[in-house]
C-alpha cells in the first residue's frame, strides 16, 4: 500500500451519498418554491381544489396566505439544506412536508379526483401519478438524509446560518407578495403577453388527432364461445359476414393514445342572451381592453372609477373596454348599476377567466386576438399613461 493512500470505506460511500442527495432535494424544494411562488393565486386555486375534494371549503379565504406560506417554506427548507442550516430540524420538516405531500398526490391519483397536482405550478404540469413517483423518489433521497444528518456540516457556520435563514425567509416572502400584488413575472400559461389566442385555440394542419378502440363482443352460435375483436380486426376479418358469429355488443370508445391537444380548449364567451361572441371579441381589429373579473363578489371596487375614464378613454377612438366575469347576466347587471359601471359585460366560465389574467380584476389589453399587454388593479397605468403609449402616435 502507497504512503497517503486511504481505503474506500461504507462510511465515505454514505457520506457522499447523503451529499449528492442533499444537493438535489434541496435544489428541487427551492425550484418547486419558486415557480409556485411566482403565481401564488394560481397554486390557491390548486389548494381551493384539495379544500373541495376533502370538503374543507371553509379554508378557501385562507388559500392565497397558505399558498405563499407554503412555497415560502420549500424555498427557505431548500435553502436550509442546501447550506446545512439548522440541519435536524430542516429535514424533520421536509419529511413532514413530503409524507403530507405523498398522500396528497396519492389520493388525487387513485381516486382521480385532481388531475394535475400543482406541484411545480404551470411551468410543469404533471399527473397526480406522475407527482407520486415523484414524491417517493425525494422520500427515499430524504429518509436517506434523515439517517445520516451527522454528515452534513454547516457552510456558514453559526452567525452566518441565521443570516441565511433571514435572507432566505425575506427574499421568499417578498417574491410571493410581488407576484401575488402585480402578476407573475414569468407567465407559464397560454394567455401570455405576445400570444395570439386563435392560434392557440386552434390544431396545427397535420397535428395527430387522438385514437380510440372499440371492442366487438361476438358469440359463436355453435360451441357458445365468446371472443372480443377490436375494431380493426372484426373490419379485417370481415367477422361479421359470419353466420357461426353473433353480434354481442360493442364497446363505447376508448382512448388508446392523445393526439395534439391546443393550449386554450375552454375559452367560449357569450353576450347576456346567450349568444357564442368569442370570435367577434377576438377578432377585433383595434385595441381593446379586456377588464377580468372572474368573481364579482371579490373584484376590487376601488378600481371601477378608473375603469371608467378607461372606458370613455377608448370610446374616444372607437375602440371598446368589455368586462368579462363568470357571474350570471343579473349579478353582473346589478354590480353594474350599483357601481355606476359605463363597460358593457360578456360572460365565461371561471377556469380560462382564472388563466388569463392573475387578479381580479385584471385588465389585458388585445388586437386582432393577440395580447398586446396586461396588468393586475394594483399597477394599472394611468388613462393618461394608456392614451399615450397605445393611441397617441
Amino acid at each position: 500500500m502507497s504512503i497517503g493512500y486511504r481505503p474506500w470505506t461504507m462510511t465515505n460511500n454514505m457520506k457522499y451519498l447523503t451529499n449528492i442527495c442533499r444537493i438535489f432535494v434541496g435544489l428541487l424544494f427551492i425550484f418547486s418554491g419558486l415557480v409556485k411562488q411566482n403565481d401564488p393565486l394560481g397554486f390557491s386555486y390548486k389548494l381551493e381544489e384539495y379544500f373541495e375534494v376533502f370538503h374543507l371549503t371553509a379554508f378557501n379565504s385562507f388559500a392565497v396566505t397558505l399558498a405563499i406560506v407554503l412555497c415560502a417554506l420549500e424555498i427557505i427548507m431548500g435553502v436550509a439544506l442546501l447550506f446545512g442550516v439548522k440541519i435536524k430540524q430542516t429535514v424533520w420538516g421536509l419529511l413532514l412536508l413530503i409524507v403530507f405531500f405523498s398522500f396528497l398526490t396519492f389520493y388525487s391519483a387513485y381516486f382521480d379526483v385532481v388531475k394535475t397536482c400543482g406541484c411545480f405550478g404551470d411551468a410543469i404540469p404533471l399527473t397526480p401519478w406522475q407527482s407520486f413517483g415523484k414524491d417517493m423518489i425525494l422520500l427515499v433521497m430524504i429518509l436517506v438524509i434523515f439517517f445520516n444528518t451527522d454528515k452534513i456540516k454547516s457552510v456558514f457556520g453559526t452567525k452566518g446560518s441565521w443570516i441565511t435563514l433571514a435572507v432566505a425567509s425575506v427574499l421568499s416572502f417578498g417574491f410571493g407578495f410581488y407576484t401575488y400584488s402585480y402578476l407573475p413575472v414569468i407567465d407559464f400559461l397560454p394567455y401570455k403577453i405576445g400570444n395570439n389566442l386563435p392560434n392557440l385555440m386552434k390544431a396545427p394542419e397535420g397535428a395527430p388527432a387522438d385514437e380510440f378502440k372499440i371492442i366487438y363482443t361476438l358469440k359463436n352460435k355453435k360451441t357458445g364461445q365468446v371472443k372480443e375483436w377490436t375494431d380493426k380486426e372484426y373490419i379485417s376479418t370481415k367477422i361479421y359476414n359470419n353466420p357461426d358469429w353473433e353480434y354481442v355488443k360493442a364497446s363505447d370508445p376508448v382512448l388508446v393514445k392523445e393526439g395534439f391537444k391546443v393550449p386554450i380548449r375552454d375559452l367560449k364567451l357569450s353576450d347576456e342572451d346567450g349568444n357564442d361572441i368569442t370570435m367577434v371579441i377576438l377578432e377585433d381589429p383595434e385595441y381593446s381592453f379586456w377588464v377580468v373579473e372572474y368573481d364579482l363578489e371579490k373584484a376590487n371596487k376601488s378600481i371601477q372609477l378608473e375603469l371608467n375614464k378607461l372606458t370613455l378613454m377608448t370610446e374616444k377612438y372607437h375602440s371598446r373596454t368589455i368586462g368579462l366575469t363568470s357571474a350570471t347576466p343579473l349579478t353582473a347587471d346589478t354590480f353594474r348599476h350599483e357601481h355606476n359601471i359605463y363597460y358593457e359585460f360578456f360572460f365565461g366560465d371561471a377556469v380560462p377567466l382564472k388563466s388569463m389574467v392573475r387578479a381580479n380584476p385584471g385588465v389585458m389589453l388585445m388586437k386582432k386576438g393577440t395580447v398586446i399587454n396586461k396588468w393586475s388593479f394594483r399597477n394599472m397605468p394611468s388613462v393618461d399613461e394608456l392614451e399615450a403609449t397605445y393611441f397617441k402616435k
